[in-house]
């Protein structure tokens, strides 16, 4: 590896802004990022080249990928096949095994069972017979979820009641289902960690999130009085799911916690949201964390500087003028257009405890347009 500047080319697929702050993470340890996207604008645009075109098309990622060190992604709906034939010829971390799991809830949900990770239970179903069936043996109330593309609230709906369920059946119907038991949790939790080349391993304190409309509105890290006990089951999970999978890079693994136990709901093999705090309230964020694993580096501390809230911006953002009184406060925008529900950006507060954290969060939430906030 070079001693500065030019350093290694980084292809990611995906334009949006996990690959944008990637290449922020990267940009001072040398490194160059060229994306591939078929949206225009996007986020990554003031970050490095953007290759315009579709993920299966087999002459643009060859193109993409010609003069590339190694390719990585920020998503997971990058079709499994565009990964598999840049591999063939590029080095690609993860590899597109993670992808699999994560694309389909069901695959997910299985992977999670052959590993003895505790997760809620569930029925794969195909038609309408098949899900009250299902609701039959699962009661009510109950989750219903696409197999495939969901994400942020997006192709589920909640059965809370008999009546429910014809609406639930015209919102996602007509393609393959999961349903699942619904989860009395305390809390949402998730872990974000990192595994690199050489199975070294390291993960961030547990952190507690809060979702408006399946849509990620605050994070508190680290999560207060979590026992060390619940950590290292978190941990241990992480740790048997990334070894199954030989994943290379960031993780995420969304939990239920439902008293001194742990029901994982769902992976990310990516940077993930809840880990944004990490640009501020950690000694290595997840991204740069990513880049070392997929470079084959030493990976970066994961402890934390104090507590940290992450608050998302959705559909508007403050007045930089309101952050910049804020010493704590740091703004993160990502070159989007504002619509209603839309993330275009995070504010983190790094503060000495979660009280004064959450001041500044209000102040800043207080100064957000009337239109800004999710979706209810």
């Amino acid at each position: 590896m070079s001693r500065g500047w030019p350093g290694p080319v980084i292809g990611v697929l995906g334009g949006g802004q996990l690959g944008r702050m990637l290449a922020l993470a990267g940009i001072p340890m040398g490194l160059r990022f060229r994306f591939l996207e078929s949206k225009r604008p996007c986020p990554a645009d003031a970050v490095g080249t953007v290759v315009r075109a579709a993920y299966d098309d087999e002459s643009a990622l060859s193109s993409f990928a010609d003069g590339l060190d190694l390719v990585t992604y920020e998503f997971e709906n990058v079709p499994v096949g565009a990964v598999d034939y840049l591999a063939a010829s590029t080095i690609v971390r993860p590899g597109s095994e993670a992808l699999e799991m994560a694309q389909d809830r069901l695959s997910e949900k299985e992977g999670f069972e052959r590993l003895g990770i505790a997760t809620n239970e569930y029925r794969a179903v195909e038609t309408r017979e098949e899900l009250e069936a299902a609701l039959e043996e699962l009661g009510l109330p109950a989750v219903v979820k696409t197999r495939r593309m969901g994400y942020d609230g997006k192709g589920q709906a909640i059965i809370r009641e008999e009546g429910d369920l014809k609406e639930a059946w015209s919102a996602v119907g007509g393609e393959p289902l999961l349903v699942e038991s619904f989860v009395d949790f305390d809390r949402e939790l998730s872990l974000v960690a990192v595994r690199s080349r050489d199975g070294a391993f390291a993960a961030y304190e547990l952190v507690e999130n809060v979702h408006v409309n399946g849509i990620l509105y605050t994070t508190e890290a680290p999560a207060s009085d979590i026992p060390k006990t619940l950590q290292r089951k978190a941990e241990e999970a992480m740790l048997r799911l990334m070894e199954d999978l030989q994943y290379v890079g960031v993780m995420a693994i969304e939990f239920f916690q439902v008293g001194e136990e742990l029901l994982a709901n769902e992976m990310a093999p990516r940077v993930h949201n809840s880990g944004h705090w990490t640009q501020d309230g950690a000694v290595t964020s997840q991204f740069e964390n990513h880049l070392r694993a997929i470079l084959g580096l030493p990976l970066g501390g994961t402890e934390s500087k104090g507590v940290t809230v992450m608050l998302n911006l959705l559909g508007g953002a403050p007045h930089l003028e309101t952050v910049a009184a804020e010493p704590r406060a740091n703004l993160h925008l990502y070159d989007k257009r504002s619509r209603p529900g839309r993330k275009i950006g995070h504010v983190n507060v790094v503060s000495y405890d979660a009280e004064s954290a959450w001041e500044v969060v209000k102040k800043v939430e207080a100064d957000l347009p009337e239109s800004a906030g999710p979706v209810v």
